[in-house]
């Protein structure tokens, strides 16, 4: 199976121009770095509006496939040239961090909303192949603006395919959780805080979808080779409780408990009741299909094992998920993420990344 993924992948890459918007971002780099270590591509395009970051990735990435832009998803004309010759768009480039969001709403608005227009016109124009774009947890039943952009910018990237009309462009989402150690992850905040002894917990009963950076990268090229245009594509990943990463993470330390911030949820959802009525369960995966489509395609057909339809009122949760992590699991899948427990951990951890070698 890992053999044949990795085939599948190739197969999909071998000669394409991939355009990865937000590039310099913790995603794009660990992307780039399974594209550069495991992959044959033409040209890989970092496409975003930090130079100091692009020229930090520049010094990192000496590959001599990858091409680094200065831009911005909101500058329309920009994005076009920047999608100019490419096959393949990855579309990562987002405002994130919700209060920033909730501070800033027209500019969360023009980046993760109007950005994505941007660059569906721009595909749709230019005869690009495929476009796959992230998207988060957050955006089901959004309670925080950060999720409703989000939400949007998933709404607006799958009925693109009706704009595409006759053209190639297909177009197709990726929804998962929280990433381990990504910008803006408790996981740095819990280290930081426990020199002082204290950490910080907003509720006890709170649970979260949980994901490595290398789970989450090798997910959305799995992706790419399944999408025919109008998928969202949902990971089946481990939840953890909050209390549990305390203890991975904190075990001397003791907690303060905070309160619920603003537009924050005490669980999260990856695939609602409604949305489970036209969804389709593998083995390792749910792919929502699209309820209003005008346009041809679908997943391809035995590229995702044995698939099967979800019973009614199915609802997947962080809270109500068959598949949890226990503390040394945290621990260990912390270690080998970089990170330190303040325990000892094993080096080696028994079915924790779903993704991170194929």
């Amino acid at each position: 199976m890992a053999k044949n993924l990795s085939s599948l992948i190739q197969r999909n890459l071998q000669g394409k121009t991939i355009l990865l918007t937000g590039g310099t971002g913790s995603f794009g780099q660990r992307l780039t770095k399974i594209l550069v270590e495991h992959f044959s591509f033409k040209a890989l395009r970092i496409f975003s509006r930090d130079e100091l970051k692009q020229h930090d990735m520049a010094r990192q990435f000496t590959d001599d496939r990858i091409r680094f832009f200065i831009g911005d998803v909101r500058d329309a004309s920009r994005v076009e040239r920047a999608v100019q010759g490419a096959n393949v768009i990855i579309h990562a480039a987002a405002m994130k961090q919700v209060p920033i969001c909730e501070y800033n709403p027209f500019e969360a608005v023009r980046t993760n909303v109007l950005g994505a227009q941007n660059l569906i016109d721009a595909a749709i124009d230019q005869h690009v192949q495929q476009i796959l774009a992230l998207s988060t947890d957050k955006a089901v039943n959004p309670i925080n603006l950060y999720g409703a952009t989000k939400l949007c910018a998933e709404r607006i990237i799958i009925q693109g395919n009706s704009y595409a009309g006759t053209r190639p462009t297909r177009m197709s989402c990726v929804r998962y959780g929280n990433v381990l150690g990504s910008r803006g992850s408790v996981v740095p905040i819990f280290e930081s805080q426990r020199s002082q002894g204290k950490v910080t917990v907003t509720d006890k009963r709170m649970t979260r979808f949980w994901l490595t950076l290398d789970q989450a990268a090798w997910f959305v090229l799995r992706s790419l080779t399944l999408a025919r245009g109008g998928e969202i594509f949902v990971p089946k990943i481990p939840s953890i409780r909050i209390l549990d990463l305390v203890e991975a993470m904190a075990p001397d330390c003791s907690i303060q408990y905070i309160g619920l911030r603003p537009g924050e949820k005490l669980h999260e959802v990856l695939l609602t009741e409604d949305e489970s009525r036209h969804a389709m369960e593998y083995d390792d995966l749910f792919t929502i299909l699209p309820e209003y489509q005008s346009w041809q395609g679908r997943a391809r057909e035995g590229t995702a094992g044995r698939r099967r339809s979800l019973p009614e009122g199915f609802r997947y949760s962080s809270d109500n998920n068959t598949h949890w992590l226990s503390v040394p699991e945290l621990r260990n899948l912390l270690v080998q993420n970089g990170f330190s427990t303040g325990t000892l951990a094993t080096k080696k951890s028994r079915g924790l990344v779903v993704y991170a070698k194929i």
